[in-house]
């Protein structure tokens, strides 16, 4: 952004969160640049996008992304038909009027706009006055000014759920300078997002290449060793293919043992003695780490306690979730004195064969995941694989010094992997923060881009350089 220089003069804008803005420009409640709002009907409708001819009704989540997606549509139900009001219409403001705190008042610009596609009533649609530029206003949404106006204008019965009011969102004060300026500024960030945004999808590609590369390095050492001149031998598992020919093969159930977790809401008698004790549940077992920033507890009875306590070197691995998350695990450590699990959560308890985490590596190696995925129960989007199935599932063993070996040698190259997915994540993170900061910089004037050409060859702005260095891994 330094390439811009400021307005040559401002004025005071009389609104405290704005302060001074270019001379030239209006301050002014979004009411007078509104047209109109409009918002649809509640329908029945099913949860897939309308085809081709059929009536869609859009989804709050529309706008969830930062931007107006009409694909996010549900398919309206064959007697609720007749029912739909407020077709979607283009270069309209796309509102959601009413949500939880972080999604209430999201926008989007509505760029594209097919037929048969309508709102629901909780999302508003606004039309601008012909000497708004409907880009511009979009851009002003983004901003941290809108933002914080919209959190004081809500009202809601609980901390979950917000809702807009038409005069509060009309009373929402933001900077207006002349059309044809608001076109230029408008024009000036589709450009610049545009090359922040390609610079977010390498470094996004870069991190999905990184996590192929670590599952891949895991894959190959649980499955082939680190000797590339070791004698191999079949298997006798398709999904595994060869193995090192001293290495056994044999289901999991030999090596370990399988724990069942607590049930939460079971009743007990008054007579029984009873105690609260945290419990680890699903979203607390994440890929290779356990989650602890959020650790509820449960009531269970104390002849109990044992039966659900987890004990270090544990394995925990997740009943079901979505189809890339089933079987994925983490060791326990102990990090909780006297801590349970969920039903939903196994702990697998390895004997002196196996080292708890060769099995939390093996579970994370694509021939896992592919005997996890075969043997699991479907449903929509969800999964599920049964403790004999777990307990079944075929495991490589090298002798215990090897499985060290192994293990040694993975944690130096996944934390180095991990490293440069963390490198990418925080140049993400940075261009995330610049994009926002360039959006408000224009929109509130403090910078000055009147000058601005697409085709003009610039200096590229610092907030792209440092990215890029970012993104060179080496």
């Amino acid at each position: 952004m330094s390439r811009f220089s400021p307005y040559p003069e401002y004025k005071d804008s009389g609104v405290e969160w704005l302060g001074e803005v270019p001379a030239h420009w209006e301050v002014k409640p979004l009411k007078r640049a509104i047209a109109a709002v409009e918002s649809g009907t509640s329908v029945n409708a099913a949860d897939v996008p309308a085809a081709q001819g059929e009536l869609g009704v859009l989804k709050t989540s529309c706008v969830y992304k930062g931007w107006f997606d009409w694909r996010e549509n549900k398919t309206v139900n064959q007697e609720d038909l007749g029912r739909v009001s407020c077709p979607l219409r283009k270069n309209t403001l796309i509102v959601s009027r009413m949500n939880t705190p972080e999604l209430v008042g999201s926008a989007g610009l509505v760029l594209e706009a097919p037929v048969g596609i309508f709102l629901p009533d909780r999302l508003w649609q606004v039309s601008l006055e012909e000497s708004c530029s409907p880009k511009y206003y979009y851009f002003f949404t983004r901003t941290p000014a809108y933002r914080d106006q919209v959190k004081v204008a809500c009202a809601g019965t609980s901390s979950s759920m917000q809702n807009l009011g038409q005069d509060e969102f009309g009373g929402i004060w933001h900077p207006s300078p002349p059309k044809q300026e608001q076109h230029t500024i408008a024009a000036f960030l589709d450009h610049e997002t545009a090359r922040i945004d390609a610079l977010v999808a390498e470094q996004q590609r870069l991190i999905d290449l990184l996590k192929e590369k670590r599952q891949a390095v895991i894959s190959h050492a649980v499955t082939k060793g680190l000797d590339p001149d070791v004698t191999m031998k079949d298997s006798g598992v398709e999904w595994l293919g060869k193995v090192p020919a001293h290495w056994v093969v044999g289901p999991l159930r030999w090596y370990a043992t399988i724990q069942g977790g607590v049930a939460k809401g079971k009743g007990y008698s008054d007579d029984t003695p009873t105690v609260d004790l945290p419990y680890l549940r699903v979203a607390n077992v994440q890929d290779g780490h356990v989650d602890l920033s959020s650790v509820n507890t449960v009531t269970v009875a104390l002849s109990e306690v044992e039966r659900y306590r987890l004990h270090p070197g544990d394995v925990l691995m997740n009943e079901g979730g979505d189809n890339d998350k089933l079987g994925r695990g983490t060791v326990w450590e102990g990090e909780i004195a006297d801590c349970l699990h969920q039903n939903h959560v196994f702990a697998i308890r390895p004997n002196d064969h196996l080292l708890p985490h060769w099995l939390s590596m093996f579970t994370g190696s694509k021939a896992a995941r592919s005997y996890f995925y075969l043997y699991s129960k479907q449903s929509t989007n969800l999964a599920s694989v049964s403790s004999s199935n777990v307990m079944s599932c075929p495991i490589p063993l090298p002798p215990r010094e090897e499985q060290r070996q192994v293990l040694d040698f993975l944690g130096r190259e996944t934390a180095r992997i991990e490293n440069l997915i963390l490198e990418g994540e925080k140049a993400i993170s940075f261009l995330q923060e610049r994009r926002s900061a360039l959006i408000s910089a224009a929109v509130t004037g403090k910078i000055d881009v009147r000058g601005w050409q697409a085709d003009q060859q610039s200096e590229q702005p610092e907030i792209l350089m440092a990215a890029e260095t970012r993104a060179t891994y080496g």
